[in-house]
Formats: C-alpha cells, structure tokens, sequence
C-alpha cells in the first residue's frame, strides 16, 4: 500500500480516537451529574450514560486508538527515517502519555459501569482539557518538526486550559449563586403567603 494512504487513514483514526476520549469524558461529567438527582430520574439517566459510555468506548475510541497505532507503526515500518529525527521522539512522548491517559480513562469508564462515582463533574471537566493539551502538542510538533516552537506552542495551550480550568470554577460559582438566589426568592414568597394567610 503505498505510504500516503497509509498516512490518511492514520490521521483518519487519531482524529475518531481524540473525538472519542473528549465525548467519553463529556458522558462522565453527565453520568457524575446524574448522582445527584432524584429517583427515578437518576436511574434512568445512569443507565441511559452507561449504555452510552459503553458504545462509545468499544464502538468507536477503543478500535480507533488500536487503528491509529497500526497505521502509525505501519508508517515508521515503511519510512524509518521518522525515528531518527527529534521531533518525532517527543511527539512519541506525547502518544505515550496518550495511552495512559486512555487507560485512565479506561479505568473511569469501568467505574462508572459498576456504579462508583468518585469524581466530581469539575474535576471531570478538568480532567477534559489534558486531552486538548496533547492534542494541541502533537499537532504543533507534526506539523513544526521543531522541538523549540512546539515547546511555545504547548506553553500556550497551558495558559488557555488554565484559563478555562478558571472559567469552570467561576461559571460553577455564578450557577451555584444563581441556584441559591433562587431558592432564597422561593422561600421568601413562601413566608409572604404564609403570612397572607
């Protein structure tokens, strides 16, 4: 098979198995938020999420990281002049904290079949920007081939999740406020009536 197709259906797979580990954290944060609803509700949307999180994750993140990995190593197999270059060993770098970052999602996505919730949709939701942070990595490095401008370029990403990690908390503050505001206004209308009465 000649070399570019084998690249395309690379890029093809790392670009499924990236849109599955950041839709399969999106579910967590869902499936984390439905804990605290109230029966019967929580039961049906837990059992809508895992079903969910289950074909997500077999159907589509884990036979495209299998993929992606068959086409790279395919790609190094045929051209392995690759691996004498620098970049590609920090871009390799990144590809393996993306295997770990996939078994951790692994070890959520089990979790949350067996009914444990042990983290909260924040941190959920923080856990979701180290994805884009290697996302944004491994792009800057294929596309630079330069381990100093890849290195701005991460910097970079850092400050914006950094920034949205910031925005999170602030935008749960202002809905957490608005929440007790509200049921502040609800309690103070049941005492008008009360006192009407």
């Amino acid at each position: 098979m000649d070399f570019l197709y084998i690249k395309a259906l690379h890029i093809i797979f790392v670009i499924t198995w990236f849109a599955g580990l950041f839709y399969i954290v999106r579910l967590f944060i869902y499936h984390a938020e439905a804990e605290k609803k109230e029966q019967p509700a929580k039961e049906i949307l837990q059992t809508q999420y895992k079903l969910m999180e289950k074909r997500l994750w077999y159907i589509i993140t884990w036979p495209s990281a299998v993929l992606a990995s068959f086409f790279a190593f395919w790609m190094l197999y045929k051209n392995p002049v690759y691996l004498e270059m620098p970049w590609m060993h920090v871009k390799l770098s990144f590809v393996l904290a993306l295997y770990f970052y996939h078994g951790a999602c692994h070890r959520i996505y089990t979790q949350l079949q067996n009914g444990i919730v042990k983290y909260s949709s924040l941190k959920l939701r923080i856990w979701n920007e180290v994805a884009t942070i290697i996302l944004f990595a491994i792009v800057f490095l294929v596309v630079l081939q330069n381990t100093i401008n890849w290195i701005w370029g991460v910097v970079g990403i850092i400050l914006v999740s950094v920034l949205l990690m910031l925005s999170v908390k602030l935008y749960k503050k202002i809905r957490a406020k608005k929440s007790w505001d509200k049921y502040e206004k609800e309690l103070i209308k049941e005492d008008q009536k009360k006192e009407e009465l």
